[in-house]
């Protein structure tokens, strides 16, 4: 339980600013929109609401995976972009 609060404690902290950073980049790569999408409807899908404990499986662990993997998957570029626009942004 403690991994599982870890992996959410990054994906909050930083992976969800970088990702909300290269949504609005203008050279974002083209898949980046369309796997947003996707993963945005597999978090809110029917099957949540039907089967309430494999949608805390979803929620708690293939979404924050998944965000940390895109997040990962950027090109330099973006993520250049982000790191100048936030270096005096830093939190304790």
């Amino acid at each position: 339980m403690k991994r599982i609060f870890a992996l959410w404690r990054v994906v909050a902290g930083q992976d969800l600013r970088l990702l909300w950073f290269a949504i609005r980049h203008e050279q974002r790569p083209v898949w980046l929109l369309p796997g947003l999408a996707v993963l945005g409807l597999f978090a809110v899908e029917p099957l949540n609401f039907t089967l309430p404990v494999l949608g805390a499986v979803d929620e708690l662990m293939i979404v924050p995976l998944v965000l940390h993997s895109m997040a990962k998957m950027l090109p330099a570029h973006v993520l250049d972009g982000f790191a100048h626009a936030y270096a005096g942004r830093r939190r304790a």
